[in-house]
């Protein structure tokens, strides 16, 4: 539990920093530092390796920009070095003004776009430090030296308490929630979509990029030949996002995860014109939450052939136009989509177009804090709908902050998604008993709802009994006192 703690030692800090105010600031400026440090010992593996081998290994990061000669020198017998350790205002200067622009310039000197060395000064180029007391950075430094990436135990530790702090940065409030899908329905999503290796997988919106490392840690297990993994690590993930804070920790997300030079671009997806999307550009797998409601500008909305203001209805007819043919999609989407007049033409469009084969209904508290119901839609491209198989998931309890969604609530979804059977949460409706307007509302025809047969007079009466049973306990208590 070395992480665990240290990382609650670092937000303890981080609390007392005028700097930083939210989880939000707690899990950027932890991150930086973090990234650097594991940067440190994978360079230090690589090198290992490579010298085991007989090879050179030239190291990324050089000189006094790396982690062991500014932030953790150390004496010849390996403990710290605290005489020629910087701290205070001296080590505040360093990282503004010699450390981060240094970082930021390895975009220019990269050899493309594809390196572990650009996208250093990718993501050094969308941060800046907002620890402002050169005391408190020491600090945590100190605490995050203490941590070591070299063992895969240690990376998956590490990996899940990151992942922690990234779901606690999604229950920050109204901003932090978009950036967070539970883990356990993006595996079950995962499960159900099945990537293969050689097949590219996209999130347009990738957020923190939870659906891309858990494809990746799913596709992983197929691994059978180093090609195999070179086509893994290069030629599968792609993701897009638009907010500097998630793609800076959606970049970094999949470093920790193993991914070394993620493919991942901050951009506005939406404002892409899909008239202009060509074969090549198209992906096999696409998996997706996309911000529900927002705003686009006026000229975002000419790309897109079925005009909406809702950012998800933008998003639903990306994904249909970037899914190649006989490709496979698994998409969280509010549950609203499904029967909203105007969406009829966009359903519609999803169904003449795609096998829309499975939906999954979720019930509200999936997504802590945002008060939404979501349904996730599973389609394939080429072939128009003709049958679509329901799942109603009811874990049994009320779903929040303290009771969270688990891999076992989604278990019999899994099981009997495989072979699309009926059972009291699970049901199929011809295409063809849909009206015109393509209405998809949930409606379990396997579970009957009890109903109150009783008069007015009679719940009144109830209503009064219970009432007057409760005036009479809390007199009791009343005399006990």
């Amino acid at each position: 539990m070395a992480y665990e703690s240290t990382f609650n030692a670092i937000d303890n800090i981080l609390r007392n920093e005028a700097g930083c105010s939210t989880e939000l600031d707690y899990i950027e400026q932890t991150s930086w530092l973090l990234f650097l440090k594991y940067l440190d010992d994978l360079e230090a593996e690589r090198e290992m390796e490579a010298l085991m081998a007989g090879k050179e290994y030239k190291r990324i990061i050089t000189g006094f920009l790396r982690w062991t000669q500014w932030a953790a020198p150390k004496k010849a017998d390996g403990t710290p070095d605290d005489i020629n350790c910087m701290t205070g205002p001296d080590l505040q200067t360093f990282v503004d003004t010699k450390l981060f622009p240094a970082l930021r310039k390895f975009q220019e000197t990269a050899s493309s776009a594809s390196t572990l060395e650009y996208k250093i000064g990718e993501i050094f180029a969308e941060l800046r430090n907002k620890i402002t007391s050169g005391y408190n950075l020491r600090e945590i430094i100190n605490l995050i030296d203490s941590l070591h990436f070299q063992s895969a135990e240690d990376k998956h530790e590490m990996t899940v308490l990151y992942e922690s702090k990234i779901a606690r940065m999604g229950n920050a409030g109204r901003n932090g929630g978009e950036y967070y899908t539970p883990r356990p329905l993006i595996r079950t999503i995962v499960k159900v979509v099945n990537p293969r290796i050689g097949e590219t997988v996209y999130d347009p919106a990738c957020g923190s990029a939870g659906f891309l490392c858990e494809a990746f840690a799913y596709m992983q297990q197929q691994v059978k030949s180093t090609k195999d993994a070179s086509v893994l690590q290069e030629n599968t993930f792609f993701g897009k996002e638009k907010k500097p804070l998630p793609y800076i920790i959606a970049t970094m997300n999949m470093i920790f995860h193993g991914v070394a030079a993620p493919n991942i671009i901050r951009g506005n997806t939406l404002a892409e014109n899909l008239s202009q999307v060509q074969e090549k550009d198209r992906k096999d797998v696409i998996l997706a939450n996309p911000p529900f409601g927002g705003s686009e500008r006026g000229e975002v909305l000419q790309n897109f052939d079925l005009r909406t203001s809702e950012t998800a209805y933008m998003f639903m007819q990306h994904f249909i136009k970037m899914l190649r043919t006989g490709g496979r999609a698994g998409i969280v989407i509010k549950n609203t989509f499904l029967s909203n007049g105007d969406a009829a033409a966009l359903r519609k469009m999803l169904m003449e177009q795609c096998n829309l084969h499975t939906i999954l209904d979720l019930p509200s508290g999936v997504f802590q804090g945002a008060g939404v119901k979501t349904v996730v839609l599973f389609f394939d491209k080429g072939t128009p709908t003709k049958k679509i198989w329901y799942y109603q998931l009811n874990p049994g309890r009320n779903l929040g902050k303290t009771n969270a969604l688990n891999d076992d609530d989604l278990a019999e979804f899994i099981e009997l998604q495989r072979t699309k059977a009926d059972s009291e949460n699970s049901w199929t409706i011809d295409r063809a008993s849909l009206g015109e307007d393509c209405d998809l509302s949930v409606k379990n025809p396997n579970r009957v709802e009890e109903k109150d047969e009783r008069s007015s007079k009679e719940i009144a009466e109830s209503l009064l009994s219970l009432h007057n049973e409760a005036q009479e306990l809390l007199n009791k208590i009343k005399e006990m006192i």
